[in-house]
């Protein structure tokens, strides 16, 4: 009877695994998309850097998830909303694509994100910075893994406020990261007990920042707020050097990538303090694979590129223990994962969708500390997820907000 009862058992096991297995993965394939700026302003910071990382962790995982191959497509968004929305509707109506990374632009990622909690898709968004993602675009299947404009703000800003300088003027891109970048750097710099003293909105991708410097100089604030990314902040400093403003003001940029740090150069970027999510040269695990991701794109990762690897690995990791590529099943799955690699320490996806992590205080260094190529950073300060990120007692998120 015994014998028989465990012969049974198992071959309910083994049907039960054999059942999973067939029906786990939808179409006997996991495709990933990496919806990216291939070509504009944000290509460098993600782009086919994101899309070679992507296939690093694709091919790291074995290439395979529960016995079924994994595919990764890319397409370029070109920062427009409708193009970057019409490419995920297709790719997850017609064309079988299972999950959506990147995502570098905050509009487009917020019109993926509404897709995704429409149609129970996973969209990990590592390269957008709008808070709005985990609180008025929030869904059960979407996640902002990198860094948002609070992150980064917070550490910087207080970081300048405790050394007393409390007058501030913003200079902002004009479009939902430059917003909600200068209100958040507002917020941080009144609870600080400073002022602003005013903003600024200048177009994307300028041309020419000569009026928005200007402005800035006449507001006699002693910090500049750079609330804008890329080619745009590094355009700024080099007009406020051209003016001579880098000589008696801090310039504070809310978003620097490592690319941004290369253009620039440490002779014009010297001094600079930012946080930041990701540093290639700040311990073992990230020296491993940032050199691996050199050898493969001839320079070192951004935080994104890098979180970008990470979050398909986790999702991967996520899918194995499911079972399923299903979209709420694999989100649920990893809202219970300690994500801990060469880009994340202590983090773990929270039910709004924010990935939490610690954070990282950094100054580019001068020219003569530099010991050699991309060796840039000098870190000053980590700063604890819970302390870097909004509080759940701040969100407006959806799925916290009716619990």
């Amino acid at each position: 009877m015994t014998l028989r009862t465990s012969t049974a058992a198992a071959s309910l096991l083994a049907c039960a695994t054999l059942a999973v297995q067939a029906a786990g993965i939808s179409d006997d394939k996991v495709r990933i998309g990496v919806l990216s700026d291939m070509s504009g302003q944000y290509a460098d910071s993600g782009g086919k850097g994101s899309v070679e990382a992507a296939k690093m962790a694709v091919e790291d995982f074995g290439a395979k998830v529960l016995g079924k191959p994994v595919e990764v497509v890319f397409a370029d968004h070109q920062n427009k909303a409708d193009i970057g929305g019409t490419k995920a509707r297709q790719w997850w109506d017609a064309e079988g694509v299972d999950m959506i990374v990147d995502i570098n632009n905050s509009a487009i990622a917020g019109a993926v994100f509404t897709m995704a909690k429409e149609r129970g898709k996973v969209a990990i968004s590592t390269g957008a910075l709008s808070t709005g993602l985990t609180n008025e675009f929030c869904g059960p299947t979407s996640i902002h893994y990198t860094v948002d404009s609070y992150s980064l703000g917070k550490s910087a800003v207080q970081s300048i406020l405790a050394q007393g300088k409390k007058d501030w003027y913003i200079v902002a891109v004009d479009y939902a990261y430059g917003k909600v970048t200068a209100a958040t750097v507002t917020d941080f710099v009144k609870e600080g007990g400073g002022k602003v003293l005013g903003t600024v909105y200048h177009p994307f991708n300028a041309s020419d920042f000569s009026s928005f410097m200007m402005q800035a100089q006449a507001s006699k604030a002693q910090v500049i707020a750079l609330a804008n990314a890329t080619q745009d902040t590094v355009n700024s400093i080099k007009t406020a050097r051209e003016f001579g403003m880098t000589k008696n003001l801090t310039f504070v940029p809310q978003l620097i990538y490592i690319n941004d740090a290369h253009a620039m150069g440490l002779e014009l970027g010297q001094g600079l303090t930012f946080a930041t999510a990701f540093y290639w040269d700040r311990n073992d695990a990230s020296r491993e694979w940032a050199k691996k991701y050199q050898a493969r794109m001839k320079k070192m990762p951004s935080m994104n590129q890098a979180s970008v690897y990470s979050a398909v690995t986790q999702y991967l990791k996520a899918i194995e223990a499911a079972g399923t590529d299903d979209g709420l099943a694999v989100t649920k799955q990893l809202k219970t994962m300690k994500i801990n690699d060469m880009f994340s320490q202590n983090g773990y996806v929270r039910e709004d969708g924010r990935m939490v992590h610690d954070m990282f205080l950094v100054q580019m260094k001068t020219p003569k500390e530099s010991k050699g190529p991309w060796d840039y950073y000098k870190v000053l300060d980590t700063i604890p997820g819970e302390q870097a990120f909004q509080p759940l007692s701040k969100s407006t998120c959806s799925l916290v907000t009716q619990k």
